[in-house]
């Protein structure tokens, strides 16, 4: 007799779960995105998404192949306060793609260039993994956050590109003390100075 209902737990429902939570956020980003809705797209019941993945943090963190998970990280980083932030942000970023979880985290940022879905992924990443708890942890002004986040993204993926990809040098090669020196101060001022 055919078996009827929810697909049981095996390597397939997890593959299932993952294209229909890589559709869900891609089309509806991570707040749109339920996992009663991707559990009804893969054809499982909800306990089962959160069996195989927990919240929908750690599932989006799952279709990113996210080579560190932002809630372990940025703890460390922004809860001292905003004095020396610059400085930890970059040190800790450095220390993570000098790692090898740079090497999928570069492989993240080209296909971001190449690809219109990579690049709404990452930026779903960006924003509701990094940019909002840096907001929060900071307790930057809500009307200012967007702006002092968005530089500070745009300073560290530039550094990404730079460093990372097109291995311009001497930034390439240059020792991550001399790089924490020279850049953290611009993130210390997008952050805590005001703005123009």
């Amino acid at each position: 007799m055919a078996r009827t209902g929810r697909r049981p737990g095996n390597q397939d429902t997890r593959e299932a779960i993952l294209t229909a939570a890589r559709e869900a956020f891609a089309e509806r980003g991570f707040d749109g995105a339920s996992i009663r809705q991707i559990a009804t797209s893969a054809g499982v019941d909800p306990a089962l998404v959160h069996h195989y993945f927990g919240a929908k943090d750690q599932l989006f963190l799952a279709t990113m192949d996210a080579p560190i998970n932002p809630a372990e990280v940025l703890p460390k980083i922004f809860e001292p306060g905003l004095e020396g932030v610059g400085e930890r942000l970059v040190r800790t970023f450095l220390g993570v793609w000098d790692s090898p979880a740079g090497t999928p985290a570069v492989a993240l940022v080209r296909s971001a260039m190449q690809h219109d879905w990579s690049a709404r992924m990452l930026r779903e990443f960006l924003v509701t993994q990094i940019l909002r708890r840096a907001t929060r942890a900071l307790d930057l002004d809500p009307a200012e956050a967007p702006r002092r986040t968005a530089l500070v993204g745009s300073q560290m993926i530039g550094l990404a590109m730079m460093r990372y990809i097109l291995k311009l040098e001497p930034l390439a090669s240059m020792p991550q003390e001399d790089v924490v020196a020279s850049i953290a101060p611009t993130i210390q001022r997008y952050l805590a100075d005001p703005l123009p």
